[in-house]
């Protein structure tokens, strides 16, 4: 049970690290080209979208890299 809780908080870690990551990232991109004057909230609510999905995506990739490269020790 005490092993779930580390990869729980582990996941957790992971994407939160991620997810900054990705929020520093996309702070270098200017989108200003692409949304419509005054929709402000709109783009800031695109770009923690934006974030939250690239963000979990890359954590989950990591994750499951981690995952496999432990369990390869059950190939031999």
């Amino acid at each position: 049970m005490e092993e779930i809780g580390y990869q729980s908080l582990t996941n957790m870690l992971s994407h939160i690290v991620f997810i900054i990551i990705t929020w520093r990232i996309l702070q270098a991109v200017n989108l200003d080209g692409i949304i419509k004057k005054g929709r402000v909230f709109e783009a800031r609510l695109l770009m923690m979208f934006l974030t939250i999905a690239i963000g979990t995506t890359v954590s989950r990739f990591f994750l499951d890299y981690l995952q496999w490269s432990q369990n390869l020790k059950f190939l031999l």
